[in-house]
């Protein structure tokens, strides 16, 4: 019996990925309504443009970014609130920023843990957040929390609009690295590339296993469909996920303030300025309401 596909799966579809109405509905019948499964059929097809993050929240509030004058630890922060009106108020936003710096100073486990920690002397994290309630007149929480610390390296930062905050980790040898102009240009310029372009993993070795299995089975059936010889169809499969990693994977990605080199590229010419190597480990990225 054929899976009873509604209109309202349909135009999700639709809204997720810019496709045609009639393809999306002959998607999801083969996907038998599976809406991921679905994405990708219309993805081998060649007729999805662009799958959209789905999962809106309707909350407002804003993230906020830290990182130790050493460069050594660093934090992002995400409190809700109700209205936008009050997530771009300073006081606020500037709340959130001051949780951040706590965070770096108490290393709570999470966002629960956090509310016992000190916030400007005997008063805790919660009792400040209440207050803060109080004063703004509305409903706030600490939605979420991550810190990240490093030894032999240093951290970088960059918040976005208040909605997208990023902390990067980046390894050299010699200390005098981290308070050379040409390091800081960089790592603010790394860390506002992981904002824009919200990369899949730092390195290609750090792509999930289970990422690049199912690029590789969309890459794989759409070679098939070409018609080519069997070793054809391999190399266009593995040039497509070449690809993928070229624009998803932050040290293949071109960078965006000069396309003519790639993110690793741009870190080796700094390494050479500074006289150090210079390689970018990881990084953390929020999204409002993700």
């Amino acid at each position: 019996m054929a899976t009873k596909i509604s209109a309202q799966l349909v135009k999700q579809l639709r809204e997720m990925t810019d496709s045609p109405m009639m393809e999306c509905k002959k998607a999801l019948v083969e996907a038998e309504g599976d809406l991921d499964k679905a994405v990708d059929v219309l993805r081998t097809m060649g007729i999805a443009k662009a799958v959209k993050k789905a999962g809106r929240d309707t909350n407002e509030g804003t993230v906020g970014a830290f990182v130790t004058p050493d460069g050594h630890k660093g934090a992002l922060v995400e409190v809700s609130c109700e209205t936008d009106f009050v997530g771009t108020n300073p006081k606020f936003t500037g709340f959130a920023t001051k949780l951040a710096e706590v965070v770096t100073e108490n290393d709570p486990a999470d966002a629960e843990a956090l509310k016992d920690a000190p916030f400007d002397g005997d008063e805790t994290v919660d009792a400040a957040l209440t207050e803060m309630i109080h004063t703004m007149g509305e409903n706030m929480k600490v939605a979420r929390i991550v810190e990240r610390s490093v030894e032999s390296g240093a951290l970088g930062s960059y918040v976005h609009g208040g909605k997208i905050g990023v902390l990067v980790e980046f390894a050299f040898s010699k200390p005098a690295t981290a308070e050379n102009e040409a390091f800081k240009t960089f790592a603010h310029d790394v860390a506002m590339q992981v904002a824009a372009a919200d990369p899949v993993a730092a390195t290609v070795a750090d792509v999930p296993a289970e990422t690049v299995e199912h690029e590789k089975a969309i890459y794989k059936e759409q070679a098939a469909a070409s018609g080519k010889p069997e070793f054809i169809q391999e190399k266009m499969a593995e040039g497509r996920l070449q690809k993928f990693f070229k624009e998803n994977v932050l040290t293949e990605q071109a960078f965006i303030k000069d396309g003519d080199i790639s993110i690793r590229e741009y870190a080796d010419k700094v390494g050479r300025e500074c006289d150090d190597q210079i390689t970018v480990v990881a990084f953390d990225r929020f999204a409002f309401g993700e």
